[in-house]
């Protein structure tokens, strides 16, 4: 019976959601005006909890609790810094550019700007990245059904079942927010997006509240918390005893110092909020660039305390299982939150954080969904196959595109869900994840010189670039390394080929892979995009246009 209540409260969830996504149908909604930016008349306020949503995946509201945990201070926030930066350079940079060159998909301003060239390698850029991130995290939402499924059996699941149950809830998360967003665009996005914003908050406060009772407040907590490093908000990376040259390496090597925040979270920011598809369609349905200018900068200011907050959810979770310990516990950073929420939460109040889970998978999806069926749209099949074609039929086509599109994001995390099951310590799994790091420098430094210089940049000169900071920023991050260890996988079997690079000093061989050359300075993931995207804008800078065209 105790699950009654939890089956009710996730029952209702999707009801709720499903209703007021179709309600967004309208007769209006045949043109791709509307399908695609609302016709630009929807309130900041929901334009402000959409971004909200958006940002907040699966894997952020399960993952970030396992950071606070295992780390127990909130050094991980300090990224949120530079996102409240970066989206100031965006409002006031950006913005203004796409609702005056009318954009619908924003690679068309890039079209406007240095032609059909570079607007098709930005948004087939966008397309293959969105599909594969996108499709990789759709499966961790189903982390916290594998463990409830484990907890009423009383066993840990095999990896068929495991599998099963994955692809279950993959499938079942991709239909139901197929049909709202296939059929009510992108009001059906934005309204949604109210809706599970609106759900997770309050799921996140209930479970900080239920925690901070269940240690006993700040007298239960502070005995757990003495560490060197406990509670800590910020680090630097600077090790004094080491010369600049070392410090330099070392920062560029570490995750989260303030100099990550200040800069590489900049670049990142503006990345995935000034030239991604995904985010900046929900910026463009408010009703003036003013107000598209405030609900961005105020997004940024919202997700400081929610960062904080999720942190101290995963610290008060560390305490917790101090005071109560469970050998059971398990490690993984998406495992720690929904492990203590199927097993201390009461039934109902369980419900709701399942869908607040739940909540996260589908407004990151629709917004993909919508985001990928625009552009391929608007930047391949009206000028491809689609001219002339009355607004009817390009309606048409998009929510095709929006099917098929699921169908792939579908396939993207059902492997991803196998391989992670079946391959668990697989390389290639960060690849995937963290795609978009190798190829949105190459988007922004393209963006940034359309929009800050009047004659630089032909089109053959932004293939050149754009090509250049890939591969900047692979080498950097040790990809091709990665690739070789993805291929051969764990081996101590040293061929001729392994030996030669070795002498070579173009790798290095240890424990059973391949690493990057000692002389070669490692990038850690915030500060990919900064070095793809100053790569890509010194490149492309070198090109100058003429007034007859490219050179």
């Amino acid at each position: 019976m105790s699950f009654f209540w939890d089956g009710l409260a996730i029952f209702a969830y999707f009801t709720l959601v499903i209703g007021v996504g179709l309600s967004s149908v309208r007769r209006r909604g045949q043109n791709m005006r509307e399908f695609s930016v609302g016709s630009r008349q929807l309130p900041w306020g929901a334009v402000l909890a959409s971004i909200i949503a958006a940002e907040l995946s699966a894997g952020t509201f399960l993952g970030t609790p396992g950071e606070g945990y295992h780390g127990r201070n909130f050094a991980y926030a300090q990224l949120a810094i530079g996102t409240v930066i970066a989206r100031v350079i965006v409002a006031y940079l950006f913005i203004r550019p796409f609702y005056d060159g009318n954009v619908v998909s924003i690679y068309e301003f890039l079209r406007h700007r240095f032609g059909d060239a570079t607007r098709d390698a930005a948004s087939a850029v966008f397309l293959l990245t969105r599909l594969l991130a996108s499709g990789a995290r759709l499966y961790v939402a189903a982390v916290i059904l594998v463990l409830g499924y484990e907890m009423i059996h009383g066993a840990a699941a095999t990896n068929a079942e495991t599998i099963t149950i994955y692809a279950g809830a993959v499938l079942l998360i991709t239909i139901l927010t197929t049909a709202y967003t296939a059929a009510g665009g992108i009001r059906a996005v934005v309204w949604t997006d109210v809706i599970q914003a609106t759900v997770m908050g309050g799921a996140l406060l209930y479970a900080l509240i239920s925690l901070w009772f269940s240690v006993g407040g700040w007298a239960g907590a502070k005995g757990f918390l003495n560490g060197p490093d406990d509670l800590r908000f910020y680090q630097d990376g600077i090790d004094h005893s080491k010369g600049v040259l070392d410090n330099i390496s070392g920062i560029l090597g570490s995750e989260y110092t303030i100099w990550a925040a200040l800069l590489g979270s900049v670049f990142t920011t503006m990345a995935t909020h000034g030239t991604d598809q995904d985010m900046v369609q929900r910026m463009l349905t408010a009703k003036n660039f003013h107000k598209s200018r405030l609900a961005l900068v105020l997004s940024g200011l919202v997700d400081l305390p929610f960062s904080f907050a999720f942190l101290f959810v995963g610290i008060l979770i560390y305490v917790f299982y101090q005071q109560h310990p469970d050998p059971a516990l398990p490690t993984k950073n998406p495992e720690i939150f929904s492990y203590y929420i199927l097993h201390q939460l009461p039934p109902g109040a369980r419900g709701l954080l399942v869908a607040g889970v739940l909540a996260t998978a589908m407004g990151s999806l629709s917004t993909a969904l919508n985001a990928l069926a625009t552009s391929f749209t608007q930047d391949f099949w009206v000028p491809r196959w689609g001219r002339g074609a009355d607004s009817r039929r390009v309606v048409s086509a998009v929510r095709w595109s929006t099917v098929v599109f699921a169908l792939l994001l579908a396939i993207v995390a059902t492997v991803t869900a196998a391989v992670v099951v079946y391959s668990p310590h697989a390389r290639i799994i960060p690849i995937v994840l963290g795609i978009f790091g190798y190829t949105y420098g190459s988007l922004l430094g393209i963006f940034l010189l359309g929009l800050t210089t009047k004659d630089r940049g032909t089109e053959r000169g932004n293939l050149i670039a754009m090509l250049a900071g890939f591969l900047a920023v692979a080498v950097w991050s040790g990809l091709p390394w990665d690739l070789v260890n993805a291929v051969r996988g764990k081996s101590d079997d040293i061929g001729s080929d392994i030996i030669w690079f070795a002498q070579h000093g173009l790798l290095q061989f240890s424990e059973g892979y391949v690493h990057a050359p000692a002389w070669l300075v490692q990038i850690e993931f915030p500060w990919r995009i900064m070095f793809g995207t100053l790569t890509t804008y010194a490149v492309a800078w070198c090109f100058r246009r003429s007034s007859a065209g490219d050179a």
